[in-house]
């Protein structure tokens, strides 16, 4: 039975007053389950907090909405309080704690894509929450809660039991949460809006890569990130990844015409991707995508923190490195046609303009 490749979009898991937060399921889109891959979406209201919590699986985050506030703590570490808006990318390896805070009118939605080969089910986060009606400390029993603690029993009732939310809740407008410090960004958040860019080509499309190079931290949660904009009607090379790294990829803004080419020629995905899609490319498998005229931007988590990419068109393909006489016996050509084939796409790399 062949896997279905179509992209999906998220569906809300749980929420409130304060937010909502929503997961793809494996069972909808079954790339996930294969290829040991989750994503999930956080979106916080005004005064929304997401409340304390650890997950079974190492996250890149990525804000693709607003302002706001988040606090990570690293094992046996101090907490680091993060100013974060649109753009950010924020690598969580695993088994930091954090929580999020919206303080503005206008709605934060991250983004989180992982690695879930160390969580209790295939393709799914699991968060553990520190507090409110479904905290860890809610299924001790009041003594052992109390002696870990050293606090009186009903004291403990107090702290356990008052929170009624349930992962997000809604702070009072007069609440001060913790401010951010500017020196906490350092080697835990980068913005992808802002940064130097590894790809830039007029009327094709921009491409600035997440590696281990600008956020360090990325080496420990194993997995690198882009984020491309693809100008209107521009074209992106087909390609495949060489180093059998999985690409997850979830389109932020606009929308396109995608394919997928795998085993045999055989292309087994022809569809059209729009904000909010989720789909995910099999190891090895070639993709290619052109947008609408409207543009067309994703951000992708590859599967390795330095991924290395093989592209079949443009400047830096393979054909360009084969030499004639191969290309003419491969594909049963002349010349003449060989030649024709080889003048092409000797400027332009990854990204393809519009035909004239």
């Amino acid at each position: 039975m062949e896997l279905d490749l179509s992209p999906k979009l998220a569906k809300k898991v749980y929420g409130g007053e304060g937010g909502s937060y929503y997961a793809w399921c494996p069972n909808e889109l079954p790339m996930l389950r294969e290829g040991n891959i989750g994503g999930a979406k956080l979106a916080l209201e005004k005064n929304g907090l997401a409340m304390p919590r650890y997950s079974d699986s190492a996250k890149v985050a990525y804000v693709l909405q607003g302002s706001g506030v988040v606090g990570i703590v690293l094992p046996e570490k101090e907490e680091k309080v993060l100013a974060i808006k649109k753009g950010d990318a924020i690598a969580l390896p695993f088994g930091v704690v954090t929580w999020w805070y919206n303080k503005q009118d206008t709605e934060l939605v991250i983004l989180f894509l992982g690695d879930t080969k160390t969580a209790h089910k295939a393709g799914s986060f699991t968060d553990f929450f520190l507090t409110g009606s479904n905290g860890i400390f809610t299924g001790f029993s009041t003594e052992f809660v109390s002696r870990a603690w050293d606090l009186e029993e009903s004291v403990v009732k107090t702290l356990v039991g008052q929170q009624s939310g349930k992962g997000i809740v809604k702070l009072d407008a007069g609440f001060q949460m913790p401010g951010p410090k500017a020196e906490h960004r350092k080697g835990m958040a980068l913005n992808c809006e802002e940064a130097p860019l590894d790809v830039d080509i007029k009327n094709g499309g921009k491409v600035v890569v997440l590696n281990t190079n600008n956020l360090p931290l990325v080496g420990e949660v194993g997995l690198g990130a882009d984020l491309v904009r693809l100008n209107g009607s521009a074209m992106c090379s087909p390609g495949f990844s060489c180093d059998s790294a999985l690409q997850v990829t979830y389109i932020v803004r606009g929308s396109g015409r995608a394919q997928v080419v795998g085993v045999d020629g055989k292309r087994v995905l022809e569809t059209t991707v729009k904000a909010g899609n989720l789909f995910i490319v099999p190891r090895f498998f070639v993709v290619s995508k052109i947008a609408d005229p409207d543009g067309l931007e994703w951000f992708s988590i590859i599967t390795t923190p330095n991924p290395i990419f093989t592209h079949l068109a443009g400047r830096t393909s393979v054909w360009k490195a084969l030499s004639p006489q191969v290309l003419q016996a491969s594909f049963k050509v002349g010349p003449e046609v060989e030649q024709k084939f080889s003048s092409k796409r000797k400027a332009e790399e990854i990204f393809f303009p519009p035909p004239n």
